[in-house]
């Protein structure tokens, strides 16, 4: 079982990080390991909304779709893998943190199977890094037009 949770404070206001990290489109600019992210179902977001990843971790290319199960606008989104190597949770939160800034919480559960399994023992150190990383080009992005 894998269970890594990141959070990070962002000087901006929610809705604005909200409207922005839950925009799949924009994985791609913030999420290091993220190349291409395509919609199985037509936008805009909503539960039932299906979107496809392409993403390179542990240098192997992964494919897979998440699913959208839960989206409280602007406070939380959860997504799990319908299909892929690896069954996946993802859950989006963000919280004012007062003074026009939000804390964004990032949280995957899952549970690796296959090759996954075997690289299990390694995976959520190295899953910490890499969503330590994401929130903090995320935090980046956000900012940069302050």
């Amino acid at each position: 079982m894998v269970d890594v949770v990141t959070e990070i404070e962002i000087r901006r206001p929610p809705e604005a990080v909200y409207a922005y990290a839950a925009n799949p489109d924009n994985a791609p600019a913030w999420y290091s390991n993220i190349q291409a992210v395509s919609w199985e179902t037509d936008p805009p977001l909503a539960v039932g909304s299906k979107v496809a990843f392409r993403a390179e971790f542990l240098g192997r290319t992964l494919e897979y779709v998440y699913e959208f199960t839960e989206l409280d606008h602007g406070r939380k989104l959860v997504m799990r893998t319908a299909q892929g190597p690896f069954p996946m949770q993802t859950t989006y939160t963000w919280a004012d943190a007062g003074g026009g800034s939000t804390r964004m919480t990032l949280r995957n559960t899952g549970t690796p199977a296959g090759f996954s399994a075997v690289a299990g023992l390694v995976m959520t150190p190295m899953m910490r890094r890499a969503m330590r990383k994401d929130l903090a080009k995320l935090k980046s992005v956000l900012e940069a037009g302050l």
